[in-house]
């Protein structure tokens, strides 16, 4: 036997040697050896991959450590979706769970798998053919982030399944979390080092698993523990979610032993009591408990609803609540021009973590709770919902408790807050110039829809404004080349096509530039009826409430919405300042509206011979017509060409006229003055050319 042959079976057995003392260690919590020793079998494995590094394999457990950073997380997309659960907060609400259960599957009584529901980071571990080779965050459910290396760093979760015989596929679902003892050593760490405190074990967790580099990721106590799986291919035949769990704790993964099987609302009810009775002395935080129907035929018979299975429901514990005192009230500016009142609290440990601020929700809602500065109340906090305070005690209220006062202007750019009518939120109106709004209204402006500027994203936009380099829209048509290439991820062909797009932009058309200045209530179809209506952006910002009432479908919240906007001085001065850089478009000719297309809702359906969706949907509106997406009892016509599909047979169910392209066009050229002029081009019948066919 040659060297490198006995190096491998002596690394080998090192490997397997590590992943039974890490077993005892990180899942049973039972260690097998001294730390001495443990360390000198690692030693001995580093020595033998130093030599023989060919033998060096992404599973050892050297590779735990970390490795070189990363610049950013990668998306995956899941095989099987990692869906939320509905919440229940009331024994009625477990009930009314149980009940549609039973009547779902036709069953008196129906066998539950029940669990605690970890307050940490979901995530989904995949392995093939035994060997961990890739692990993801839950994200939106249906892509998350790849985080592989970082997981690698976990002790408790195996790199290769115990089993000699593993499956083709498997996929685990858990929670990476932070026990409260590594925890609270962690932020002694942190504290002496003089750096950032964590609030609580779950941000802790979730922190750590988001490092870029996963070197600070392996210096941290993260834990993990499976709660279910996703796909799979050879996995022995699983009846149930309890034989799942079983099945995960032979192949070494660490599963709750709270876990249970119980029968019934009232066996559910007798669990939710006794852990949540234990919940202060755990190990690790949690947030309530989670039910599962434990037969997986029952399961599939349940399905899902929305976002959620019909077959598991989460039962959050009540909210934690503590008594502290409002040192102040200020206002807090948010991304739509929300003006959202704050309590200043005397620093309280509520739920988890120090509170120090609690949102008041809005004028109104401080009015009703009669909330003064110098206040004793009780703050209300549960997971990561915002805390909020409850309710006064009044006969705490200090002789110098002082009323709040709502500004009259935003704290961030100075300009005008109004209350719109019939809304409890009141609002900053300078959604161009003001800072908390930039990021929103930087990167609405450069949606499709609106001026439609590729390459400006979201993630372009952050670097703009947190560099200071944009602070007003207009400042968009002053980047350069030299600025753009000085961002990250951004090479010199990048920065060229997105100045090339911004260029192309600034030849805009009226509707457009309306809908992209992000005016509260104005969509893209309230922005073609202005522009038609007013036909210049003068005569627009010109208008009082009541000529702008006047606009089809504009009613009194739209019309004092735009009419706040233009009135305030700074968004005069943006648009202005962009009129001067270049941005223009062609005016819109007013054009009487026919009797024949005004108030009538037509319906675009299936492939037109000649007209694309954007071409038919302009000669309709031009004349007054209005186009939706949707059939109705509402809907006046349905223009239905090949492969209508269900919108026609819809149409022919509600008995509602339906129009071919020939009968659509014969009407328009019959409507007086049936055209629209936008971008110095008239609508016109178009000629027949297999270029223009579109399917909508």
């Amino acid at each position: 036997m040659s060297a490198l042959q006995e190096a491998a079976l002596l690394l080998q057995a090192l490997k397997q040697r590590i992943a039974d003392y890490d077993y005892h260690y990180y899942v049973l919590d039972a260690p097998q050896v001294s730390d001495n020793t443990y360390d000198g079998v690692f030693r001995q494995l580093l020595e033998i991959e130093q030599q023989f590094p060919e033998l060096l394999t992404a599973d050892s457990p050297s590779q735990r450590v970390g490795g070189s950073a990363a610049s950013a997380f990668d998306s995956v997309q899941h095989r099987q979706a990692m869906l939320s659960l509905n919440n229940a907060f009331s024994d009625e609400e477990l009930e009314a769970f149980d009940r549609r259960v039973r009547e779902g599957t036709d069953q008196l009584q129906v066998e539950y798998a029940v669990e605690p529901k970890f307050d940490g980071l979901a995530i989904t571990l995949t392995y093939e053919d035994g060997r961990f080779v890739q692990g993801a965050t839950r994200g939106d459910g249906y892509t998350g982030e790849n985080v592989t290396h970082n997981l690698k760093t976990i002790r408790a979760i195996p790199s290769r399944l115990n089993t000699a015989h593993p499956p083709a596929l498997l996929e685990v679902r858990g929670e990476v979390l932070m026990l409260k003892k590594d925890f609270e050593k962690l932020n002694q760490q942190q504290a002496a080092a003089g750096a950032k405190l964590f609030a609580n074990p779950r941000n802790a967790a979730a922190g750590s698993l988001r490092q870029l580099d996963s070197k600070i990721t392996a210096k941290r106590p993260l834990h993990f523990f499976a709660y279910g799986l996703g796909a799979s291919e050879g996995v022995p035949d699983l009846r149930s979610h309890a034989e799942a769990m079983q099945y995960l704790a032979g192949l070494r993964f660490p599963v709750s032993q709270l876990r249970a099987v119980k029968t019934g609302a009232q066996g559910l009810a007798e669990y939710y009591r006794d852990i949540g009775a234990q919940r202060s002395q755990l190990p690790f935080d949690i947030d309530g408990v989670v039910y599962k129907v434990n037969s997986f035929a029952l399961q599939d018979m349940l399905g899902f609803v929305s976002r959620a299975p019909r077959w598991a429901i989460a039962h959050k514990f009540p909210a934690e609540e503590a008594v502290t005192v409002v040192e102040d009230i200020t206002v807090q500016v948010g991304r739509t021009g929300a003006i959202t009142p704050v309590a200043r609290l005397k620093p309280v440990f509520v739920g988890g973590v120090t509170v120090t601020n609690a949102t008041l929700h809005n004028e109104d809602e401080l009015r009703r709770k009669d909330i003064y500065i110098g206040d004793t109340v009780i703050v209300r906090r549960a997971g990561d919902v915002i805390p909020e305070v409850v309710s006064v005690l009044p006969a705490h209220r200090p002789a110098d408790a002082r009323v709040f006062t709502m500004p009259t202007q935003c704290p961030e750019c100075g300009s005008h807050i109004v209350r719109p009518l019939d809304e409890a939120i009141a609002r900053c109106t300078g959604g161009l110039i003001c800072p908390a709004q930039r990021k929103q209204a930087i990167t609405h402006f450069a949606s499709r829809r609106a001026m439609d500027i590729e390459g400006l994203g979201e993630k372009l936009v952050d670097q703009l404004v947190e560099r200071n380099l944009v602070h007003h829209l207009d400042d968009v048509y002053r980047l350069t080349l030299s600025t753009l290439c000085g961002l990250e991820r951004m090479a010199e062909r990048s920065a060229q096509n997105v100045l090339a797009a911004i260029e192309k932009s600034k030849q805009a058309s009226l509707p457009r530039f309306i809908y992209a200045l992000g005016i509260r209530n104005v969509g893209e179809a309230t922005a073609k009826d202005l522009a038609q209506h007013f036909g210049t952006l003068d005569a627009l910002m010109a208008a009082e409430v009541e000529a702008l009432m006047q606009v089809n479908d504009v009613g009194p919240i739209v019309a004092e919405a735009a009419y706040q906007f233009f009135q305030e001085p700074h968004n005069r001065e943006v648009i202005a300042a962009m009129q001067t850089l270049g941005v223009h478009w062609a005016e819109m000719a007013k054009t009487p509206v026919s009797a024949e297309f005004a108030g009538k809702t037509f319906v675009l359906t299936g492939t037109l011979p000649t007209l694309k969706r954007d071409q038919a949907q302009a000669m309709i509106e031009a004349v007054g017509g209005k186009v939706s997406g949707s059939v109705s009892a509402k809907t006046s016509f349905v223009v239905a060409g090949a492969e209508a599909g269900s919108k026609l047979e819809k149409a022919q169910q509600l008995n509602v006229a339906i129009l071919d392209e020939a009968a659509l066009i014969a009407m328009l050229q019959s409507a007086e003055n049936a055209h629209i002029t936008t971008q110095n081009t008239a609508v016109t019948t178009p000629k027949p050319s297999t270029e223009q066919q579109g399917l909508f």
